[in-house]
């Protein structure tokens, strides 16, 4: 039976029920973005093509616009770069960039949906804007930061330009067709924008996303098209092998979020999956599910307790968190001595001109960190970078320096340091006092 037009809209404002002046989606970024495209296309001069880019796109950015940059530093270059380096890319994605104000209907839907699963849902503005090429979504604060460029490609986008390290990534995301489930990206974002902020680890960053993709999910009534959520669960064994060994290395979150760094699964930002399956073993164990995801929302991820039961609770990895850092620790290398003189000393010749770091085991020979102890520059000790180096069997890593007498000095050995498999040195305090 069909409904009278007035009824109809009536049904559809009761089913929105919320602000519609607390919900904005902005498009005007793409439109700029455009204009600016033509522009610096048009000329060969480096400084026009400058000036075109600031004159047409950033400086009549959103403030959505603005935060995306500021999110991914994204610079003027990056732009310029991107534009020149990938114009057929660029001709294939424009159709699809285009077509981001007739998305604006289904996004408030979309909201509208989460609303009525989330009744304490806050307000957020969507921005569609473009990048350059390191995200095709995030969030600041109430806002929602959509890079159209990625997140409205389809399986006829070109890729053939990108460096062969990231194209394959890039290509099995764009084959996935992302425009088709744009309303599904907003809706993952605008969950971020609901949630408390992320304690930085890999775990906690790993949950965070995991929380919105799965949430997404619910709202829209459609499984996540992400990937990696599907490579995951085909794949659980030796991905959850691998995240349990890895999960608490610094500075290796790019190989599980966000970025096109390559590991050993060819499929970019499993780290998604790994959230989003604790998210689903807790819901799936959950009696009251509208509570469930109240609570997946309120996950407090500074309260490291609080955190760890919850995950510890989903039972999705094979021992407790605290148990597998425990085992992780016991893997770590240490700073076993200083070669000239033992740490802590009070009475260090001031003619001492090298500092060599003794390590439990060979380090990559690559990867170094220094840093200021607990007294500041003026403990630091004046240093060569240039002449600072490593042992040939990579176990000893020296430092030319400069004493004065009767001085305590401190150099922090940070957890920078790491071995051939990247598992992070633990961070080691140099203390010392010079004599008269």
């Amino acid at each position: 039976m069909k409904l009278p037009f007035k009824l109809l809209s009536l049904l559809l404002l009761s089913f929105l029920n919320f602000d519609a002046n607390a919900q904005h989606v902005i498009t005007s970024d793409i439109d700029n973005f455009w204009k600016a495209y033509e522009k610096i296309t048009s000329t060969q001069d480096s400084i026009l093509q400058i000036k075109y880019l600031n004159e047409f796109y950033l400086n009549k950015g959103t403030p959505g616009l603005n935060a995306i940059r500021k999110a991914r530093n994204y610079t003027d270059q990056d732009y310029l770069s991107a534009i020149h380096n990938y114009p057929k890319f660029w001709a294939s994605v424009k159709s699809n960039t285009l077509k981001a104000k007739t998305i604006a209907t289904e996004l408030e839907l979309g909201i509208a949906k989460f609303g009525k699963l989330y009744p304490e849902l806050k307000p957020a503005d969507i921005y569609f804007t473009i990048g350059a090429l390191r995200t095709n979504g995030t969030f600041s604060d109430n806002l929602v930061l959509i890079g159209s460029e990625f997140a409205m490609a389809d399986k006829n986008t070109i890729t053939s330009e990108f460096p062969e390290n990231i194209r394959m990534g890039r290509r099995a995301y764009f084959d996935s067709n992302p425009i088709e489930n744009i309303v599904l990206l907003n809706i993952h974002e605008y969950v971020h924008t609901q949630q408390k902020p992320v304690a930085q680890n890999l775990l906690a960053y790993v949950v965070n996303e995991g929380v919105a993709e799965f949430v997404s999910e619910k709202v829209m009534g459609k499984p996540s098209v992400v990937p990696a959520v599907k490579y995951g669960k085909s794949n659980y064994e030796k991905v959850n092998a691998k995240f349990e060994q890895e999960m608490f290395y610094l500075n290796n979150q790019s190989k599980w979020l966000w970025s096109d760094a390559p590991n050993e699964f060819g499929v970019r930002d499993l780290g998604y999956y790994i959230g989003y399956q604790i998210c689903e073993n807790f819901y799936n164990k959950a009696i009251d599910k509208k509570e469930a995801v109240k609570k997946l929302i309120a996950i407090d991820y500074h309260n490291q307790t609080e955190f760890e039961a919850f995950v510890n609770g989903t039972n999705f990895f094979s021992k407790p968190v605290e148990k597998l850092k425990q085992e992780f620790e016991k893997t770590r290398p240490t700073v076993i001595g200083i070669k000239e003189f033992a740490n802590n000393s009070v009475n260090v010749n001031s003619k001492t001109q090298e500092i060599t770091i003794q390590f439990s085991e060979p380090l990559n020979g690559f990867n170094t960190g220094i840093d200021y102890g607990e007294l500041g520059e003026t403990a630091f000790p004046k240093n060569d970078v240039r002449k600072r180096h490593w042992a040939e069997d990579k176990k000893s890593w020296s430092i030319p320096v400069s004493l004065i007498p009767n001085k305590k000095y401190q150099l922090l050995i940070t957890d920078n340091f790491r071995t051939k498999s990247s598992i992070p040195l633990k961070q080691y305090l140099i203390e010392f006092q010079t004599g008269e």
